[in-house]
């Protein structure tokens, strides 16, 4: 809907006026403040139906701001743009009740399509309480439009996730597209299986985000680029438990969180952090770990070039019943090699969840 109004907030002249011009040649109507205490005055004085703020501010920063907003009116979408890339940060603000984070520097259309999400969420959230109001009448018609704004609602939140995704693979260049491939092989595996639709989409999140505790892991043992002394791998199997830590608390990733945990144990219970041994272990971490094993071995490392999928399957068949669930190995074996290659060769960039499981 043209018109719609945005309050633009940054401590930046140069940002406010790039954002704001963007966004008034797409025809939306654009406020600027400087700091957090501005933009409440502004939101006192008149409705906004979104908020675009930065971080980092005087007085008050944008965090302050946003639940200041959330206090005022729960339905006013708020972004954040900012130039740090801090993943604690991120999760922060998607706790707080942010409708999206962008960070700087950004190409204008991610800028417009983050804004037109963001609007329409509006939009459809304002209708479905008109809905309500007009129950009797509108159930039918207003039904599947309720459908609607729920996958737009989760659709936001996976580009979140495909977002801190890109900010694990900038901190570990080595493994880059890991987290990317594993997931879409972990979702065959799944879909193999014939995991039910809810089910995998927590799969994918758990497989996505395996690694997102190495976020906490220093650099000096992350990037080491020779072996790891025994006192560096415990310092590094503790990603597992850093990661859970950060996601249990995010109500939508309560059951990813458990296969981020449990994602190197092994079926014979000789595996970390907690020893679990057969089905204790979450089926989509025992999924996961087969799906690893495929995507480490036919991917090039520093200390050796990719093996052959051969391996990998000689490999994955060798620890059946030990490292792996018979049941995944069986699921993983019913297709041949050329099969996975094309899985490997066909990952989409950007990868979206909700593809990869149409797929």
């Amino acid at each position: 809907m043209a018109g719609e109004k945005i309050l633009v907030c940054d401590d930046e002249e140069a940002i406010r006026e790039v954002v704001s011009t963007l966004l008034e040649a797409q025809g939306y109507r654009c406020t600027t403040v400087s700091d957090g205490f501005q933009a409440i005055q502004e939101i006192g004085k008149d409705s906004h139906d979104l908020v675009l703020s930065d971080i980092v501010m005087p007085q008050m920063d944008g965090m302050r701001l946003l639940r200041q907003v959330r206090t005022h009116d729960v339905d006013v979408p708020v972004i954040m743009v900012t130039a740090m890339h801090d993943i604690s940060i991120a999760l922060e603000a998607i706790r707080a009740g942010a409708y999206d984070y962008i960070l700087k520097p950004f190409e204008k259309d991610q800028l417009y399509h983050s804004v037109s999400r963001a609007l329409e969420h509006r939009r459809l959230v304002l209708e479905n309480r008109s809905y309500q109001h007009n129950l009797e009448h509108l159930v039918a018609e207003r039904t599947q439009q309720l459908s609607l704004t729920l996958r737009d609602l989760e659709q936001s939140y996976d580009y979140t996730l495909e977002a801190l995704g890109g900010a694990l693979d900038a901190k570990d260049a080595e493994t880059e597209g890991h987290c990317q491939r594993v997931t879409a092989i972990t979702i065959l595996i799944a879909k193999i299986m014939k995991v039910d639709r809810h089910e995998l989409r927590q799969i994918a999140r758990g497989a996505f985000l395996h690694d997102i505790g190495k976020m906490g892991i220093p650099d000096q043992v992350l990037r080491k680029p020779g072996p790891l002394t025994d006192e560096e791998r415990q310092i590094m199997k503790r990603h597992c438990e850093i990661g859970y830590t950060v996601l249990k608390r995010i109500p939508f990733l309560k059951d990813p969180a458990q296969i981020v945990l449990a994602h190197q144990e092994f079926y014979d219970g000789t595996g970390y952090p907690r020893g679990l041994k057969g089905e204790e272990i979450p089926l989509g971490a025992r999924i996961f770990a087969v799906a690893d094993t495929l995507d480490a071995m036919t991917s090039d490392r520093p200390y050796r070039k990719a093996l052959p999928l051969s391996a990998a399957r000689a490999e994955i068949t060798k620890f059946s019943g030990t490292q792996f669930d018979p049941r995944v190995v069986e699921a993983f074996l019913s297709k041949p090699d050329q099969y996975w290659a094309e899985v490997r060769k066909n990952i989409g960039d950007p990868f979206n969840f909700l593809q990869s499981e149409d797929k």
